[in-house]
């Protein structure tokens, strides 16, 4: 089939037969040896808008068969990969055009179905093949993770709840360093988009330079973001993510690097993403107008500076880390 026959498709098809019409699209898109970036962008076009009136036998065909090319267009790679596991596992096991980064976020948004397609991937990045292997043994998660880190960094002395964490940000750090990647959603606007910073600011496990990147992306005192970052979980920083509008992948690297230890098991994931996706941003931005009028009040302001002021490099001293790791 020519690239002439692919570009025609649509027209020769009958209408009304998804199923029919991305079988053949896909079809055709594969049968070229090296697409051009509008046959690619053709394709996309087409097979997206069937997605949801095309059966999971048509869906599975789609991801079987684009999980072959190296050309495969992105935008529908991540609907498919994004699917049922029964559906998505042939792209998840072998699709280039799927990112370290993507991999995490589908693994966050699906838990250990996903995970497990993924374990299959070859040359898979050890810091995912170490989260999955946490995910598959919850109830060991963090002993195993303790263990894991002794054997990596020699020494007699066993970690503590902060290093394990800080073993965690040092993993994530490593995927996000790779200049290949690239995220899945909401792609960063140049210097108008705070994420790149927070991101940066929580792997480096330096706590007070993430509550400062922090205070500067919502506009408010440090003490105040001294308060969300330092909670005993992670629901005020998952509202004051959701006032930035950041993706929900975006969201979840920044609270598993602030809050690692609350993420053990792929439930806990979900709870997070699904409490972020289902809070309204209106609610969400109400609560930031009341941080910020607090911080012009004094007698509050004075209370949670005084707060702030005592996480000092001496507490860290005394076993407690940067970041929580309960």
């Amino acid at each position: 089939m020519s690239s002439s026959d692919f570009r025609h498709i649509a027209v020769r098809m009958e209408t009304g037969k998804a199923e029919r019409l991305f079988r053949a699209a896909i079809s055709a898109f594969c049968s070229l040896p090296r697409p051009s970036r509008r046959e690619i962008a053709q394709l996309e076009d087409l097979a997206l808008p069937l997605f949801d009136d095309t059966p999971n036998e048509a869906l599975r065909f789609g991801a079987a068969a684009l999980s072959e090319t190296e050309y495969a267009p992105r935008q529908l790679v991540l609907r498919l990969a994004d699917a049922k596991v029964d559906i998505a596992a042939p792209l998840l096991i072998r699709s280039r055009a799927l990112t370290d980064v993507d991999l995490i976020a589908l693994i966050g948004r699906h838990g250990l179905p996903h995970a497990r397609a993924i374990a299959r991937r070859k040359d898979l990045n050890p810091a995912i093949s170490h989260l999955i292997r946490a995910l598959e043994r919850p109830a060991q998660g963090r002993s195993r993770e303790m263990r894991d880190t002794a054997t990596e960094a020699p020494g007699p002395a066993k970690p503590m709840p902060g290093q394990a964490a800080e073993a965690v940000r040092q993993r994530l750090r490593a995927v996000m360093a790779d200049p290949n990647n690239t995220a899945t959603t909401a792609p960063a606007r140049a210097d108008t988009n705070p994420y790149r910073k927070l991101r940066d600011m929580a792997l480096s496990g330096n706590a007070a330079f993430f509550k400062t990147a922090l205070a500067d992306a919502l506009r408010i005192d440090f003490a105040t973001a001294h308060s969300i970052a330092a909670a005993d979980d992670y629901s005020r920083l998952l509202t004051a993510l959701r006032t930035l509008e950041l993706g929900d992948d975006h969201a979840f690297l920044i609270a598993v690097a602030v809050f690692p230890g609350q993420f053990p098991h792929p439930q806990s994931i979900r709870l997070f993403l699904d409490r972020y996706r289902l809070l309204p941003l209106d609610v969400a931005r109400g609560q930031l107008a009341q941080w910020q009028a607090e911080a012009l009040s004094p007698g509050l302001r004075d209370a949670r500076e005084t707060t702030a002021n005592s996480d000092t490099p001496a507490a860290t001293q005394q076993g407690k880390p940067a970041f929580k790791a309960s």
